[in-house]
């Protein structure tokens, strides 16, 4: 089977998405398929396409849209439909579309679907409402020019859209509306994208974790420490909620260390209240790393925490933390019901005086343990692992396929 994903970002970019993308290629690959990916251009700063992706992945002609240049849009048009079907008339006939984006990805994908004729499965990766929300003031209106956007460019839907569907549910909803089947990350996501009217049927179809990788890291022997090490990974941004945890732990004092890796926008704010709380003996920034130092970071850590609250669709570093043996700290309590892994601790409100208190407890529970005290089963995590999850990803693409 030859199959054609479409992302709203550059596979080699940082991301959630863009692991998932990278490991369901490679997990696909293994089995036989061809996969091809088709994203915006990469213009960040020495970046190479690596000799092993230049057949895999498709760039589309972009422009960047962040300082660092990591991210990327490319314009659904005319033009980016030559160029995809330029690069696809080298390859084998294309089989299935999976659109793994939720804006120009998509826009890009379907057009792409219609001009292939090939049925569409759509996994839909992102809280769009919830993000939007979280970065402007005038989510109504960004609402009402993504969906005057989806009609110029694609026109009417393909289907009936539910008039339940209101605001960006609604732009969301048109473009399920040309899937075959459309998927969400998580069950608690799922069920919103039902319960808004996007679709009336959302399957389940989680990012797995990386085998090998886990496999590689889980063997090394974790580093020795004083105190509890505690870890914090992701984008530094609003609705990750990094500077409620800065306040948490500095109302909390901890006797731990906090490690924090990423980037982003609200970095330099990290790094001032930081300083300003005088944790600096305790928390320290490590920025953004590579895949492998990042699992490397989680399981040598004795927990992770994890911020963000009805943000997140899946949420990867949990389910890659209880793989890796390490227990996660949960601000979101859908989250921790998805992963479902013991032990773990969930704060009881969404404030900071209440992560506070749960830091709290969990260093005291951590030291009490000692280093290798509280950690998660090996046997628990079996079904968490990317070769899992392409067996059933496979069954929908036969599905989607086969029209049943």
């Amino acid at each position: 089977m030859h199959i054609l994903i479409v992302a709203d970002q550059h596979p080699a970019s940082l991301g959630g998405v863009q692991v998932a993308i990278r490991q369901q290629r490679r997990f696909l690959e293994r089995l036989g398929h061809r996969v091809s990916i088709a994203a915006p251009a990469l213009h960040r700063p020495g970046f190479v396409t690596p000799q092993a992706d230049r057949e895999a992945i498709i760039n589309l002609p972009s422009r960047p849209i962040t300082r660092d240049r990591e991210y990327a849009v490319s314009w659904p048009s005319a033009r980016s439909d030559r160029e995809l079907a330029r690069a696809l008339a080298k390859r084998p006939p294309v089989d299935l579309v999976h659109i793994q984006g939720d804006f120009w990805g998509a826009m890009i994908g379907l057009r792409a679907a219609r001009g292939l004729r090939v049925p569409v499965v759509h996994t839909m990766h992102n809280h769009v409402d919830a993000g939007m929300r979280a970065v402007t003031r005038v989510a109504p209106v960004a609402f009402a020019l993504l969906r005057l956007w989806r009609s110029l460019a694609l026109g009417r839907p393909r289907a009936p859209v539910s008039t339940r569907a209101r605001g960006v549910w609604r732009y969301l909803a048109a473009l399920a509306a040309e899937a075959d089947i459309v998927t969400a990350p998580s069950q608690h996501f799922a069920e919103e994208l039902m319960g808004r009217a996007v679709a009336e049927r959302v399957l389940v179809t989680p990012t797995g974790v990386d085998d090998d990788a886990v496999a590689a890291v889980r063997a090394l022997p974790r580093t020795a420490r004083e105190r509890p090490r505690l870890v914090w990974l992701g984008r530094m941004s609003g609705e990750k909620r990094v500077l409620e945890l800065i306040e948490a732990l500095a109302e909390a004092r901890l006797d731990a260390d906090i490690e924090l890796y990423g980037a982003g926008l609200l970095l330099p704010r990290v790094l001032e209240r930081i300083e300003a709380h005088g944790l600096q003996s305790r928390v320290t920034v490590r920025g953004p790393v590579p895949h492998h130092e990042a699992l490397v970071a989680i399981r040598d850590a004795d927990a992770l925490v994890q911020t963000s609250v009805g943000f997140e669709t899946q949420g990867l570093t949990p389910f890659e933390a209880a793989a890796l043996g390490t227990p996660t700290v949960y601000c979101d309590p859908r989250i921790a019901d998805d992963v479902s892994a013991r032990p773990e601790w969930r704060v009881r409100d969404s404030n900071v005086t209440a992560l506070a208190e749960a830091l709290r407890g969990v260093v005291s529970e951590l030291r009490a343990a000692g280093p290798d005290g509280l950690r998660v089963a090996e046997g628990a995590s079996g079904s968490l692992f990317q070769s899992k999850r392409t067996e059933r990803m496979l069954e929908i693409y036969d599905q989607a396929v086969s029209g049943r």
